[in-house]
């Protein structure tokens, strides 16, 4: 048997053969040198020496899931610590090492005076009061006003007390809930970071829904509203009523009569004022939205359906807010009207010229341009510029809307020391109704239109307007705004502030029933009050919020209970004081310039879409 010799040679097996181990010895010797003789390839070298260096085993951890080199295990794991520690020095290094925080800034002067006044809303509430209410000398009343009057005989309870007293005056009122609600529409995003924007809607809202009782809301078409719950005329004898009593809200037992007026435009439009701006205000709820814009427009046509004014010679209205005429109240419900439903009808209305001409647009006086309780022009005007500065309706608008807006600018050129349309006094303050009583009210109300004027400017790009030849920047509106504001908090030669509750010297005798009067489970009658009325001493429950009547025109004021010209606070007048504060209020000025337009419709038709491009 033969086969292949693997060193080259041939090889003989024969099984046969039986040599000795010296012979095989031999014989495999002579082979040896035989296969040394010749050179070996790699491979036979390989099978002749064997591996000439073995490497090292590897080492594996295993962890259950996966299979890691224990190099790497080491490595990973010795870096995650470190990192770790290194971390932990970092956190505590930057904990232990002093350094500067930077706290929110604290809240301004008139951020601070606006939480107060608007506190004065909750102490004139009549009704059954909610339980977050927060004035605790006040108490449900007037729970059967309406009611106990039989010529009535429907439930007129809630809304609010006008002043000092406990009448409710649906005039002022309405203005006071139309300018809360203007306040809000324009600078929502100020009241919400003041953290009042639930509470300012609430107070709005106790308003409107007292109005929607004071006439048939769900009607078209009415004849009627119930203009004032009370009386006040003193005149006719000692007859208890809400002027001649000194009782505590909560405890009057005397009636009080349902003043109805039938042809009343000037009350009819302001209420319908009232009622539409404060749809704006509450469009996400769209069920009451509606029920308030329907009551506004069913009053609007009452208005100008019957026409004369609410307070006729004679009447318990005109001896207390007598109306001087109703042609500007056309002019300011339309306007709001016209914002709330986007029917151009109402802005025909607003812009007409005979209207424009018979509430004074054309014309000066002693009073041109003071905006108030009575008269609403100045407010119109300001209110239509916005819709020339932002929408530009153009023609057939754009001259009156013009001069409206050339007229708005110069009340605002009266406002401005520069001028002599009206005097100050040597403290500064402003004098709107020309040194009569109470003038804080027109001075706030002035405040709050110099102010959200100057941020229509300055949303519109508009840096400035111009006083005959003279050019002024917004920021001389705001000068204007803060130093009138300023002076009523307290920065004045009093050093007095004339809001109740903010500062430390305020009035200590406010004009007030509710407030001068202890509540100490003592119920005292008519004439029993009068007591606290005539007390030397501070009033026992603090009304805090109410900015009383004012100082004279010599900066002099007499902290005096039975002195209503001085010490007398008014729903009226806490409205403008709310509205120019948030104006204020906060590090930066701006308002919302899309919400007030959010139901008028676009001006111009819509363009058509461009043509599909061209295919051969």
């Amino acid at each position: 048997m033969y086969g292949r010799d693997p060193w080259g040679g041939p090889l003989e097996i024969n099984a046969a053969d039986s040599a000795t181990d010296d012979d095989r010895s031999r014989n495999l010797h002579d082979i040896d040198r035989a296969a040394l003789s010749r050179q070996l390839d790699e491979t036979q070298q390989s099978w002749l020496l064997g591996p000439t260096d073995q490497k090292k085993k590897k080492k594996y951890v295993d962890l259950g899931c996966i299979i890691v080199s224990r190099k790497i295990f080491v490595w990973t794991v010795g870096s995650i610590l470190v990192c770790g520690l290194l971390a932990g020095l970092i956190t505590l290094i930057v904990k232990t090492v002093p350094r500067h925080r930077h706290h929110p800034p604290p809240p301004d002067n008139y951020t601070l005076a606006l939480h107060k006044a608007l506190m004065f809303f909750n102490a004139q509430r009549s009704g059954p009061l909610p339980k977050h209410n927060n004035v605790s000398w006040r108490g449900n009343s007037g729970m059967k006003d309406g009611l106990s009057d039989a010529a009535i005989g429907r439930s007129l309870v809630g809304g609010y007390y006008d002043a000092g007293d406990s009448i409710k005056f649906n005039f002022p009122a309405s203005f006071a809930m139309t300018m809360l609600s203007w306040s809000v529409i324009e600078y929502s995003a100020k009241y919400e970071a003041a953290g009042e924007l639930n509470h300012v809607k609430e107070i709005i809202k106790w308003g409107t829904d007292y109005f929607l009782k004071t006439f048939n809301s769900s009607a078209d078409t009415i004849d009627r509203i119930a203009a004032q719950v009370g009386i006040g005329d003193t005149s006719q004898g000692t007859n208890p009523n809400d002027h001649y009593c000194w009782v505590r809200p909560e405890d009057i037992d005397y009636p009080r009569p349902v003043y109805e007026c039938h042809s009343c435009s000037d009350l009819a439009a302001e209420m319908a004022a009232s009622l539409a701006a404060a749809s704006i205000v509450f469009k996400d709820s769209k069920t009451y939205s509606k029920k308030l814009v329907h009551g506004a427009k069913t009053l609007f046509k009452f208005a100008r359906d019957q026409r004369g004014r609410y307070s006729p010679g004679g009447s318990d209205p005109s001896l207390f807010y007598n109306s001087s005429s109703y042609w500007d109240e056309y002019v300011w419900g339309a306007a709001w009207l016209y914002y709330a439903t986007g029917n151009s009808s109402y802005l025909q209305l607003a812009t007409t010229p005979k209207l424009a001409k018979h509430a004074g647009a054309f014309w000066g006086g002693p009073d041109y341009g003071v905006f108030s309780w009575d008269n609403k022009l100045a407010g119109a005007q300001v209110l239509l510029s916005r819709l020339r500065l932002y929408l530009s309706p153009g023609y057939p608008y754009e001259e009156i809307l013009r001069t409206f807006h050339n007229q708005t600018n110069i009340i605002m050129c009266s406002f401005l020391p520069d001028f002599n349309s009206f005097n100050r006094t040597k403290g500064g303050l402003i004098q709107l109704n020309h040194g009569r009583p109470q003038p804080l009210q027109y001075i706030v109300n002035a405040a709050f239109l110099a102010s959200v004027y100057s941020d229509y400017l300055e949303a519109a790009d508009t840096p400035g307007w111009y006083c005959g030849p003279n050019f002024f920047p917004v920021e001389y509106l705001r000068k204007f705004a803060r130093t009138q504001l300023d002076y009523i908090l307290g920065k004045n030669p009093r050093k007095m502030s004339y809001v109740v509750g903010f500062g430390n010297h305020y009035p200590k005798q406010v004009h007030h029933r509710g407030a001068s009067i202890p509540k100490n489970r003592i119920r005292y009658n008519c004439k029993g009050g009068w007591k606290w009325r005539d007390s030397k001493k501070p009033n026992p429950n603090t009304i805090v919020g109410a900015m009383v009547a004012g100082p004279d025109r010599h900066d002099g004021f007499r902290d005096v209970r039975t002195n209503y010209n001085y010490t007398e606070p008014t729903l009226a007048g806490n409205a403008g004081l709310v509205a120019a504060l948030v104006s204020l209020s906060g590090e930066k000025s701006g308002i919302d310039k899309n919400t007030l337009f959010s139901a008028i419709p676009p001006m111009f038709p819509t363009p058509p879409p461009p043509p599909a491009p061209w295919k051969p």
